[in-house]
């Protein structure tokens, strides 16, 4: 189920993640479907989906973060 394009993302992703972060979300889900493919690699009881999604948002969230408004928005480096 890898993600061909942003426009293809959940739309909890596409409402709330600027352009860039959903690049970062779709690459990184991307790179997860298929790295985790096996059940072994994957937490107990984690789906393959399930892992995918966690890794994206991981990904993003080490280049983005909520302001206090509740918007995404690049970290400070």
């Amino acid at each position: 189920m890898p993600y061909d394009s942003r426009n293809d993302l959940p739309s909890q992703v596409q409402e709330n993640l600027p352009e860039h972060a959903q690049t970062i979300y779709r690459k990184a889900f991307n790179n997860a479907w298929e790295q985790y493919d096996a059940p072994e690699k994957r937490r107990k009881g984690a789906d393959r989906e399930e892992t995918a999604h966690r890794v994206a948002w991981a990904a993003v969230k080490k280049v983005y973060v909520k302001d206090d408004q509740g918007e995404w928005v690049p970290r400070n480096e």
